[in-house]
């Protein structure tokens, strides 16, 4: 078994907005990074924010105590598309298979590609950003984007463009088994200047590839040393996957 942990979701980087978690109870909203202006799809698979603004007022409609505006996506989104991906409705994940994730090239059937996101949390915290776990996918296969015919093109961000690299890779999970978390798993703290696993992770864990658990930004996506001993601490924590983007 192999394993990845692959950071997803919008953030300051990448849309200049982190999406709201309540540390409570672990609740998020999933927002996916924005696409570059201007992108090009192929003819109806152009995706866009309404879905996940109505999620984002459904979660703030359910906390009516958050910190005000932290429920509220920049203004800039709208004229935006959404690089939904991981795609959990579909339960798809694409990637360019270049130098970040080349090592997502080689999954096979019962691997492992773990999604996290930083959240702000809609309350005060001891921490500014919450890291937290938010979905999961058990591979069904991993395939190049060159052997997809157009009749699944609508399926991941990767194929629904019109511009697309034929050497991406599309990661296809198992149903039932997959998807987003119900409720998010915090697994950050930080640490030595940066966000990082906690230690007490890494050791139940078995320890990560990067240094000290640092997942801020990663050149080369993080895999877990040992993955089932991952895989056991997952499915001892209880958490319920969906097949849906949102509720």
């Amino acid at each position: 078994m192999r394993a990845y942990l692959v950071r997803v979701g919008i953030d300051q980087t990448f849309g200049k907005w982190n999406a709201p978690i309540d540390p409570g109870t672990g609740d998020f909203v999933y927002i996916p990074i924005p696409e570059k202006a201007g992108t090009a799809f192929q003819r109806g698979m152009a995706t866009d924010y309404t879905p996940f603004r109505s999620a984002l007022d459904v979660f703030a409609a359910a906390h009516p105590h958050a910190q005000p505006g932290i429920c509220a996506p920049p203004e800039a989104l709208k004229d935006l598309n959404p690089h939904l991906d991981p795609d959990f409705d579909r339960l798809t994940y694409g990637d360019n298979g270049l130098r970040r994730g080349k090592g997502l090239c080689d999954l096979g059937a019962g691997d492992l590609v773990v999604f996290f996101a930083g959240m702000r949390p809609i309350q005060q915290c001891p921490q500014r950003l919450i890291y937290g776990i938010i979905g999961l996918y058990r591979v069904a296969e991993a395939i190049r984007l060159r052997d997809i015919p157009p009749s699944r093109w609508a399926e991941n961000a990767h194929t629904r463009k019109m511009r697309h690299g034929l050497d991406d890779i599309i990661i296809r999970a198992q149903p039932g088994v997959s998807g987003r978390l119900k409720r998010s798993i915090p697994i950050g703290e930080f640490r030595d200047n940066a966000y990082r696993v906690r230690r007490d992770l890494l050791t139940v864990w078995g320890g990560l590839s990067c240094r000290d658990g640092y997942i801020q930004r990663s050149a080369v996506l993080p895999h877990f040393l040992d993955p089932r001993r991952f895989n056991t601490w997952f499915e001892q924590q209880g958490g319920e996957l969906v097949g849906s983007n949102n509720p």
